[in-house]
C-alpha cells in the first residue's frame, strides 16, 4: 500500500488510542449499545451488527433523515466519507456519485435490493430519489462485486423504503415551502397488526428552480428557470405465517418532469425530460432447518426516460431489469456460517437508438463468515456469465482482530468489475462489441473504535483500475470506446457517528489521490480533500443543528480547474406537541458563489420551512 498511505493511518491509530479511556469510561457508565449499533445487511448479504461489518459501512437512519430536513438522496449522501456528488443544475438535474474516486457508473445503487441503473448509460437516476419514501440507507465502500456482481467497484448504496414493521399503525404527514417557490407535501400510513406489517406513502415536490447553465460561460443558453416536478409512491406488505416463514411484496415508483438546459442549444430552445424509476419485488424468507435459512426474491426494476426539444420527441431510453435471487445461509457451528446462492438477471431495453435490446446474466456466489475469539473472517466469491461479452470472477477476503472491547483492526483485499453498457457495446456508429469488463483490485487496512459514544472508523485504501473503457480514436481512425484506460486511487477516509456531551455528531473526512495512471493527471470531478461535520443538540422541544461541508478544487474536462468551497447549513425544529413540529432550514448561509460542474449553476442561499405530524 505504500509508506505514504500508511503513515496517516498510523497517526490515526495513535489518535484513537488516546481517546480509548473516553470510550471505555463511557461504556462503564452506560453499557447498552443498541441505539448506536444498528443491524445492516448490505456488507455481507446477511444480518449483522454495524460494528461487525468488515467493509467500511455507514448507515443513514430514519432519525437522521428527519433531522436533516433533506429533500433528496443527494443531500443525504454528500455528508458521507468517501462519497462525492455532482449535479448539473438544481433539484432533479442529472446527478453522479463518485465513491472512493470510482467513476459514476462504478457504484451500484439498490432500492430494496433491486438494481435501478440504466442499461444504456450505466448510471442510476439518483436525482429522482427523494427523502420522503426512504426509511434508511446503507453505504458500503470498496470492491464488493463478489457479493453483488457488476458495478460494485466504488461500493454499494442500498436504499430501504418504509415498511411499518414493529410499530402501531398510524398516519404521518408534512408540508414544506421554500426558496424558488419550492413546495413539498407527503403522507404516510403504516404499522403492524398481528403478524402483518404494511406501509403506504406518497409525496409530491415541485419547484420553479433556477437557470441550470451559467449564461456568462455559455452566452447562447436559454436563460429561463429550469423547474422540476416529482411524484413518488411506496408500498409494502409482509406477513409472518409461522415463526420460521414470512413473505411479502414491495413497490417503489417515481414520476418526474424536468426542464433542463443544453450548452449546445439556442437561447430559445426548451428541453424537457420525463423520467420514471420503479422497483417491484416479492420475497419469501424461511428456515429449512434450524441451521439453514433460505431467501427467494423475484424482482423487476425499470428506468424510463423520454426527452423532448421544443415539444418534439428527442430520444427514448427505457430499461427493464428482471431479477431472481435464491440465497442460503447455513450456520453449521456457532459463529460459523456458509452462504451460497444463485442469481438470474435479464435486462432488456426499448430505445429509438439501436436494435440490440437484451442481455442475460447467470451468476453463482458463495461465502463464509466466521469468528474465532478475537478473530473475524469474511470470504466471498462470485462468477457472473454475460450473454453479450463473456464472464467475470470476483472475490472478497476480509479479516478483523478485536484488540479489546473498544478497538478492532481490519484488513480487506478484493477485486471487482463493471460490465460494458449497451451504449458502449452496440450504439450505431460508436459501439465496440469486443469490449471487455472494466477491472479493479483493492487493498485496505483500518481501525475501528466502538462504544456508547458512537462508532469511529479510519480506513486507508488503494484501488487500481485496468481495462477502463475510454472513448478514443482507435485502429482505422474510428472514434469508439476501447479498453485502454488505467487509474489508481489511494486515500484515507474517516467516518464518525455518535453522541458526545448531549451533542449528536456525524462527521466524514476523505483524503485521496485520484490519478489517471496513463497521464499522471488528477481524475476529473474528484477532489483530493473533502469532508463534512454535522452537529445537533436537543433541548426540551427544541432541536438545533449545523453542518459544514468543504471540498478542495477539482479538475474538469479540458484541464479546467473548479475551485474549492465551503458551505454552512443551519436548521431548527420545535415540537408544538409530542406529534406536531415546525422546522426550518437554511443552506449556503453565506450565499457562497460556487460551481460543481462547468458551466452549471448551483443554488445560492436557500431556505425552507416544514410543518410535520409524526406520531411517537
Amino acid at each position: 500500500m505504500g509508506i505514504s498511505t500508511l503513515r496517516p493511518l498510523c497517526l490515526a491509530m495513535g489518535a484513537l488510542a488516546s481517546v480509548q479511556p473516553l470510550f471505555v469510561s463511557a461504556q462503564e457508565v452506560q453499557p447498552t449499545e443498541t441505539a448506536l449499533s444498528p443491524v445492516v445487511v448490505t456488507a455481507s448479504r446477511s444480518a449483522q451488527r454495524l460494528q461487525d461489518a468488515l467493509p467500511h459501512t455507514t448507515v443513514i437512519s430514519q432519525e437522521e433523515i428527519v433531522r436533516s430536513q433533506a429533500l433528496d438522496l443527494r443531500t443525504l449522501l454528500k455528508r458521507e466519507a468517501g462519497v462525492e456528488l455532482t449535479q448539473s443544475g438544481g433539484l432533479g438535474a442529472s446527478t453522479s456519485v463518485f465513491m472512493r474516486g470510482a467513476n459514476s457508473n462504478q457504484t451500484l445503487i439498490l432500492v430494496d435490493g433491486v438494481r435501478i441503473s440504466s442499461a444504456t448509460s450505466g448510471n442510476a437516476n439518483l436525482a429522482d430519489l427523494l427523502a420522503d419514501q426512504i426509511d434508511r440507507i446503507e453505504i458500503v465502500r470498496g470492491n464488493v462485486s463478489a457479493l453483488y456482481g457488476s458495478d460494485a467497484i466504488g461500493g454499494v448504496i442500498q436504499i430501504f423504503t418504509k415498511s411499518g414493521e414493529g410499530r402501531k399503525p398510524a398516519p404521518s404527514a408534512q408540508v414544506s415551502y421554500g426558496t424558488h417557490d419550492t413546495r413539498r407535501a407527503s403522507a404516510n400510513y403504516g404499522g403492524q397488526v398481528g403478524d402483518t406489517a404494511f406501509n403506504v406513502g406518497v409525496s409530491h415536490l415541485r419547484t420553479d428552480g433556477f437557470s441550470a447553465i451559467n449564461q456568462r460561460q455559455v452566452p447562447n443558453v436559454n436563460p429561463n428557470d429550469n423547474g422540476y416536478e416529482n411524484t413518488s409512491v411506496s408500498a409494502s406488505l409482509k406477513h409472518t405465517f409461522t415463526p420460521d416463514w414470512e413473505a411479502g411484496v414491495r413497490l417503489f415508483q417515481t414520476w418526474s418532469e424536468l426542464s433542463y438546459d443544453s450548452a449546445f442549444g439556442r437561447p430559445t430552445d426548451e428541453y424537457e425530460s420525463r423520467n420514471q424509476v420503479r422497483t417491484l419485488s416479492a420475497f419469501v424468507n424461511g428456515k429449512l432447518t434450524d441451521q439453514w435459512k433460505t431467501r427467494v426474491v423475484l424482482a423487476q426494476g425499470n428506468d424510463r426516460n423520454r426527452n423532448t426539444r421544443n415539444g418534439v420527441h428527442d430520444g427514448t431510453f427505457n430499461t427493464r431489469t428482471r431479477q431472481l435471487t435464491w440465497q442460503n445461509d447455513y450456520t453449521f457451528l456457532p459463529g460459523q456460517m456458509l452462504q451460497f446462492g444463485t442469481e438470474l438477471l435479464r435486462q432488456s431495453i426499448d430505445t429509438s437508438a439501436y436494435t440490440a435490446d437484451n442481455r442475460r446474466v447467470n451468476s453463482v456466489f458463495g461465502g463464509y463468515q466466521g469468528t474465532f475469539g478475537a478473530h473475524q473472517i469474511q470470504l466471498n466469491a462470485r462468477r457472473d456469465k454475460y450473454s453479450d461479452f463473456g464472464g467475470a470472477n470476483s472475490y472478497f477476503a476480509g479479516y478483523g482482530y478485536a484488540i479489546n472491547d473498544t478497538f478492532k483492526l481490519i484488513a480487506n483485499a478484493s477485486n471487482a468489475f463493471r460490465a460494458p453498457t449497451f451504449n458502449e457495446l452496440f450504439y450505431p456508429g460508436f459501439g465496440n462489441p469486443d469490449l471487455r469488463a472494466e477491472r479493479a483490485r483493492s487493498i485496505e487496512a483500518g481501525v475501528q473504535a466502538t462504544g456508547v459514544l458512537g462508532i469511529l472508523r479510519v480506513t486507508a485504501f488503494r484501488t487500481r483500475y485496468q481495462d477502463l473503457i475510454i472513448n478514443a480514436v482507435g485502429p482505422g481512425g474510428l472514434f469508439a470506446p476501447y479498453n485502454v484506460g488505467r487509474a489508481q486511487v489511494r486515500g484515507i477516509e474517516t467516518s464518525y457517528r455518535g453522541s458526545v456531551a448531549g451533542f449528536d455528531i456525524q462527521a466524514g473526512v476523505t483524503l485521496q489521490d485520484p490519478e489517471n495512471r496513463d497521464t499522471g493527471a488528477q481524475l476529473v470531478r474528484r477532489a483530493k480533500r473533502f469532508g463534512n461535520l454535522g452537529v445537533s443538540r436537543t433541548i426540551g422541544p427544541l432541536t438545533l443543528g449545523a453542518d459544514w461541508f468543504v471540498t478542495a478544487e477539482r479538475k474538469e474536462n479540458g484541464n479546467r480547474t473548479i475551485g474549492g468551497y465551503g458551505l454552512l447549513g443551519l436548521s431548527a425544529s420545535y415540537k408544538l406537541t409530542p406529534e406536531v413540529s415546525v422546522a426550518a432550514r437554511v443552506d449556503n448561509v453565506f450565499d457562497k458563489d460556487h460551481q460543481v460542474i462547468y458551466p452549471y449553476n448551483t443554488p445560492g442561499r436557500t431556505a425552507m420551512v416544514t410543518l410535520a405530524y409524526r406520531p411517537k
